[in-house]
């Protein structure tokens, strides 16, 4: 038993939704559950969708969603022959689906309506994908994942019920291996017991596939990227990026604790604990070894930079000059876990507390005005986060220079700088 995972980027076009085909036609025999994502791009257009509509410009958010879904039924109708009309079926009522929500008028939180509307790119991609590999002879069964995979109501950021989804893989998702050897879901989403969708965090079907991977007791778990394998920053943000072809879990954990885009920040978990192996492959040359992450020791690692843009940070200061204490800091992080929002640095003085999070405006200012009735709080946006793990002093001065450091964290392996 195997798990893929198929990014966006892996299936944003015809050809490459052929390159999937031909990867798993190699794979026979391999019982594998496959995940894949939203089309490329698809998520971030969806967003826009649920903008106009919570804005409420309805006729806007319903042209947008009219965009995705030509998009992808001219994708549907080059990729596909025999399959079409029962994926131009599924993927009509799936648009019926969202568009019921955006004929209404907003009377919830964003993030509901967040959920609700941008789980859609995965249905639309899958459907397309199972449909193609079927129609070459890849038999597939395809499966909803919100039927699978119950979290809480935490929409955006919805934690798994891990009881009830492995009851629900042992009992609804093995014995369908008893027709097929490929089963192919999504990533990123899950339902509620009420049956409202919910989305696992941005990124999120890395961690979908380690839940399968774990539940499963997989073999190996295998993300396809447009990549050729870990690398040791952003190759689209840093030119000189190298590749990485081996760390371990824990090195892993610290990338995705810091931000690394590369892995989920839930995704490592559930395969350390089952001793998982973990391999990052190129989705555009299959014979390139890649990066396998496991649990062993792993020696003489590169400078591992990490760079978050959009980044907002809040100076809270006590109004009577007063020490920041323990009542101030249970408070204001009892407001985090209330709005939902999580700090990506902290940093306690003696009058003030500084904290550094991603620009989500509503929450930030949610925030800004609660921690406000107990002391001054003052916003600046536009800043950018970088890490450095495993740093040189060449390294932090090429990566600096010209930089305003307008906040510092450094252990003996790792630096944190908010620059402007």
């Amino acid at each position: 038993m195997m798990v893929f995972k198929f990014g966006g980027a892996s299936v944003n076009s015809v050809e490459r939704i052929q390159s999937v085909g031909h990867i798993m036609k190699h794979q026979a025999g391999e019982k594998i559950v496959v995940i894949v994502s939203a089309m490329g791009k698809t998520t971030n257009a969806l967003e826009k969708v649920v903008d106009a509509f919570f804005a409420g410009k309805k006729e806007d958010a319903l042209q947008l969603f009219e965009q995705v879904k030509q998009q992808h039924l001219t994708t549907a109708k080059y990729v596909l022959v025999t399959h079409y009309l029962p994926c131009e079926q599924q993927l009509k009522d799936f648009f019926t689906e969202a568009e019921w929500l955006l004929h209404d008028k907003p009377v919830r939180d964003y993030d509901y309506y967040y959920d609700q509307v941008v789980c859609a790119g995965e249905l639309f991609s899958t459907a397309i994908v199972s449909a193609y590999l079927n129609e070459i002879g890849v038999n597939n069964k395809w499966l909803d994942v919100r039927d699978i995979f119950r979290t809480d109501d935490d929409f955006r950021d919805a934690t798994i019920d891990w009881e009830y989804t492995s009851s629900k893989i042992q009992h609804s998702v093995v014995p369908l291996f008893a027709a097929t050897n490929i089963i192919l879901t999504q990533g990123f989403i899950g339902a509620t017991d009420e049956n409202e969708s919910t989305t696992l965090g941005r990124e999120g079907s890395d961690y979908t596939a380690a839940v399968f991977a774990n539940m499963l007791d997989a073999k190996s778990q295998t993300i396809w990227k447009d990549v050729e394998s870990v690398m040791n920053a952003d190759p689209k943000q840093f030119a000189d990026a190298v590749s990485i072809p081996e760390l371990n879990y824990n090195e892993v954990i610290e990338m995705a604790y810091y931000g690394a885009q590369v892995i989920h920040p839930k995704t490592i978990k559930p395969l350390q604990n089952k001793g998982i192996p973990l391999y990052v492959k190129c989705f555009f040359d299959p014979s390139l070894p890649g990066t396998v992450i496991h649990d062993k020791p792993v020696h003489n690692l590169p400078p591992i930079i990490v760079l978050k843009e959009k980044q907002v940070m809040l100076v809270m200061s006590s109004r009577d000059f007063s020490f920041i204490g323990e009542q101030h800091i249970g408070h204001l992080y009892n407001l985090f876990e209330k709005i939902h929002i999580k700090p990506n640095l902290t940093q306690n003085g003696a009058i003030s507390f500084v904290c550094v999070m991603d620009d989500r405006a509503e929450k930030i200012e949610k925030l800004a005005l609660e921690a406000s009735v107990f002391l001054d709080v003052q916003v600046v946006k536009s800043l950018s986060l970088l890490t450095v793990r495993h740093y040189t002093k060449d390294v932090f001065e090429k990566l600096t220079e010209g930089k305003m450091i307008l906040l510092r964290q450094q252990t003996p392996e790792t630096i944190q700088l908010l620059l402007q």
